[in-house]
């Protein structure tokens, strides 16, 4: 590193690096820290630099400028500006730094959103999913940091133009949301991109009950299906009004006869709460019929096929609708039927949350309509109270 008092005619001209070497640093002794970098792959020209240590102790390098665009005047006002910030405690560097280390969404979502969700959501897979599917397609190669509103925004729009049904267009941009909040939280970004787009918030909601006479088909598939396994899980998610992967999930222990209860563990909950379920003599008939299959007691779980523990009875449900007459009729209308029947014999919203689970009352609203039959029969009773004292 020579050290020499640079004049322009440096710049102009940079002396040529040395035989065997492939750079060389030219140290100006007027500005300490100063240098000119030249290198034997373009010997016309050099680069200048201030050596500095940051707050650290650490020596580092900022690029003042080319010597064909900077003038040695220029270069050496900008070196001084810059020792009397780093005087102060500042690093120049400090800015690039953080600007490198900001991630790609693609880094980000693989290295620290995707471990966090396999431990935070039972759902991580879906995430994954619209990951691989879409999101790293759209913002992959974008530093978080770069991603705009308006092209969340634009990328919401898209999916609904694109024929995707609104509520799977929000579970994208709801997953875009998720993350870079946490990227917020975890300070690897300044604000949320994501954070006043909004949802679609369509009405989707699909409501379909058992007709009485439909119940009586159903029942009466069940009780001469040969399938006993899948009859019994269907014929309990219609007496508790469970959802599938909790009936299916449910086990021997879970039950206490006794106290006529089913307990619904937390790790199997959508609310992530445990939550008991009281038995009725349906439910309760059904635990009997089980604990006489002949492969009752190969696992603790309630359900078992041929096969071991039932998985999914999707396929068994298709053709038992089918032999009832219930086309389009969702294993998930059963828990729907399981509400009118509780609300239709007169019970309150805030039972039928209970029975179902439901964390959140706004989500058992939707069945509020159907109480209006029970609301109309206690209106009359009130009524006929009221005629019976009426004046003749």
């Amino acid at each position: 590193m020579p050290k020499i008092r640079l004049t322009q005619k440096h710049l102009d001209k940079p002396p040529p690096c040395p035989t065997g070497k492939r750079r060389v640093e030219y140290c100006d002794i007027a500005i300490p820290g100063l240098y000119l970098e030249v290198r034997d792959t373009c010997p016309d020209q050099g680069t200048l630099y201030l050596r500095y240590k940051n707050p650290e102790a650490k020596t580092c390098h900022r690029k003042l400028g080319n010597s064909q665009e900077l003038s040695l005047k220029e270069a050496r006002h900008r070196a001084t500006r810059l020792k009397a910030e780093i005087a102060l405690g500042a690093d120049p560097q400090a800015e690039t730094r953080q600007r490198k280390a900001v991630p790609t969404w693609n880094r980000f979502f693989e290295d620290s959103y995707l471990p966090h969700a396999k431990q935070a959501k039972r759902t991580w897979k879906n995430d994954a999913d619209m990951q691989r599917l879409r999101l790293s397609d759209r913002f992959g190669v974008t530093p978080i940091n770069k991603i705009t509103r308006h092209a969340v925004q634009q990328f919401h729009d898209e999916l609904l133009d694109e024929g995707m049904k609104p509520a799977t267009a929000d579970h994208h941009l709801k997953l875009l949301r998720h993350a870079l909040n946490l990227a917020v939280d975890w300070g690897l970004l300044g604000e949320n991109p994501a954070a006043k787009v909004k949802q679609f918030n369509a009405d989707n909601q699909i409501e379909r009950y058992l007709t009485q006479d439909e119940l009586q088909r159903l029942l009466t598939v069940l009780k001469q299906h040969p399938n006993r396994p899948v009859c019994c899980a269907i014929l309990w998610l219609l007496a508790t009004g469970a959802r599938v992967g909790e009936a299916l999930s449910a086990q021997w222990s879970d039950i206490d006869r006794d106290r006529g209860t089913w307990l619904i563990q937390a790790t199997n909950s959508k609310s992530k709460k445990r939550r008991s379920v009281a038995l009725n003599s349906i439910a309760l008939g059904v635990l009997d019929e089980l604990e006489a299959l002949p492969k009752r007691r190969t696992s603790d779980r309630l359900f078992v096929g041929k096969c071991g523990p039932l998985g999914t009875i999707n396929k068994v449900w298709c053709g038992i609708r089918t032999q009832a007459g219930l086309e389009n009729f969702r294993l998930h209308d059963l828990r729907h039927s399981y509400a009118s029947m509780l609300i239709n014999s007169g019970h309150s919203l805030f039972e039928v949350q209970q029975s179902l689970g439901h964390s959140d009352p706004k989500v058992t609203m939707r069945y509020a309509h159907l109480s209006n039959d029970s609301l109309q029969r206690a209106a009359n009773s009130a009524g006929d109270l009221i005629s019976q004292s009426m004046p003749k």
